[in-house]
């Protein structure tokens, strides 16, 4: 492999920086730009050396000697580091488009939809990882056996690709599933989400309608999802296949996935993560797995980092916590739901952040009415910093709460408030539940209760 030169322009995002790391740590010469970084970036460019000297944008660190500038989503269209590589004819190329040019000659596999992804995900690189499989890999969060959340190789036969339906960069406003190509694919559910860009449901459909168009062998489907029902019947893909959730029992408190009459221990729960665990078993029998090594490799899977992630467990006072990335509201009502029915006869203290551009569009959080059913407590938290960079105006509290329905959630309006509201409510028996895909204003939640639990 020769050493290649390539510069990243937003070099601090979560994804983008973990692609630099991992080419700086194939032997590629890396630079990169931002105008702010932050942890755990920041930390982990300045460990490898490439933590940009200046932040900001320098029109000198784009030059003829690049072989290629690495594209993020949070760089503007008139970016000066953008134009200059344009002006001088350099390849530009967005995350996903670079992916996709890294894997030509590899089997697709794409997992997609509105939830469960990076669970889906994560579940067949778990799997193929201690089968001993070579392959490449892309997910959205940190997973135990990896060191990076990319990697990309020359000799990998597969890659397995989390597909995000957001937008791809500033000069291309598709969804970026749109450009890996899948031979396999996933697609876990439709739920109306990005609301920013996609400001009707039936856009948001249309463009899962036109990744499922892309698919060239066979797509895997939840069947009871109506709106991936009706995108089967009309989808050109060449197979689409349904599956269901797995069905589980438990035993003296250990729950156990059972598939052809026979039972297997396992971590997660939750009904959604039974289904995510199925579509999971398909891929890897395609890939040349059987059940039976699927099933024997699972029973070690733990999940992913936010995402259903036990956090503490006190058993002497049975005080659980827990953290998850939920934000959209299909992802709430099916987290409250998975840990009120895995948990029947404990307090159930839910707390979640609005923090993306759709959960703060006054005119899309009425869909978040009843997610919080099956909460003994609740409280919804808006991070006012949060507010102010997405330059949105302040959201009545009084408004907010009779969006939600039952039970009527407490708003705290800081942290200090949502913090003093977490520790009067703990009580022996509870189980806490703290849902977001943001940063709960700066509050450290494992240190939320000291050494209580």
């Amino acid at each position: 492999m020769s050493a290649k030169s390539y510069h990243f322009i937003a070099i601090g995002g979560a994804v983008m920086h973990q692609l630099a790391l991992h080419l700086h740590n194939m032997g590629h010469h890396i630079t990169g730009s931002d105008d702010a970084i932050y942890d755990p970036a920041y930390t982990n460019l300045q460990r490898h050396g490439i933590l940009p000297e200046t932040f900001g944008w320098h029109e000198d660190r784009v030059h003829t000697g690049l072989d290629a500038v690495i594209l993020g989503m949070h760089a503007r269209q008139d970016n000066p580091e953008l134009q200059k590589a344009l002006a001088l004819g350099i390849r530009v190329y967005s995350f996903p488009e670079f992916i996709f040019e890294q894997s030509r000659n590899k089997t697709r596999v794409v997992v997609a939809g509105s939830h469960g992804k990076t669970t889906t995900t994560s579940m067949i690189m778990h799997v193929l990882r201690v089968a001993g499989k070579d392959f490449d890999y892309l997910v959205g969060a940190q997973i135990e056996g990896f060191d990076y959340v990319v990697r990309s190789s020359e000799n990998a036969p597969v890659i397995i690709i989390e597909g995000d339906e957001y937008l791809t960069s500033p000069l291309d406003l598709r969804s970026k599933f749109l450009h890996y190509r899948p031979d396999y694919a996933i697609i876990t559910g439709i739920a109306w989400d990005h609301i920013n860009v996609f400001p009707t449901f039936e856009g948001y459909v249309d463009t899962f309608r036109k990744f499922a168009d892309s698919v060239s062998k066979k797509i895997y489907y939840y069947a009871p999802d109506t709106e991936l029902t009706a995108l089967a019947q009309e989808s050109r893909a060449a197979v689409m296949q349904p599956y269901n959730s797995l069905q589980t029992i438990e035993e003296q408190g250990q729950l156990y996935a059972v598939d052809q009459g026979r039972q297997y221990p396992v971590h997660i729960f939750g009904a959604h993560n039974m289904a995510n665990m199925a579509a999971a078993l398909h891929i890897c029998m395609d890939l040349g797995l059987s059940a039976e090594e699927f099933f024997s490799h699972i029973v070690s899977f733990k999940g992913a980092a936010k995402r259903m992630e036990l956090i503490k467990d006190d058993t002497e006072h049975h005080v659980t916590l827990y953290r998850d990335f939920a934000h959209a509201p299909s992802k709430v009502r099916a987290t409250v739901d998975a840990v009120r029915k895995r948990y029947p006869g404990r307090k159930l203290i839910t707390a979640l952040e609005l923090h993306t551009f759709s959960s703060l569009q006054t005119d899309f959080i009425a869909q978040y009415k009843d997610s919080l059913d099956g909460s003994d407590a609740a409280a919804v938290f808006i991070d006012a910093e949060a507010l102010k960079q997405k330059n949105r105006a302040p959201i009545d509290p009084g408004w907010l709460k009779s969006c939600f329905g039952h039970p009527a959630p407490e708003i705290p309006q800081d942290k200090a408030a949502l913090e003093s509201w977490l520790k009067d409510q703990i009580t022996d028996n509870s189980v806490v539940l703290l849902m977001s895909s943001g940063h709960w204003a700066g509050m450290d939640i494992k240190k939320l209760y000291g050494t209580a639990i």
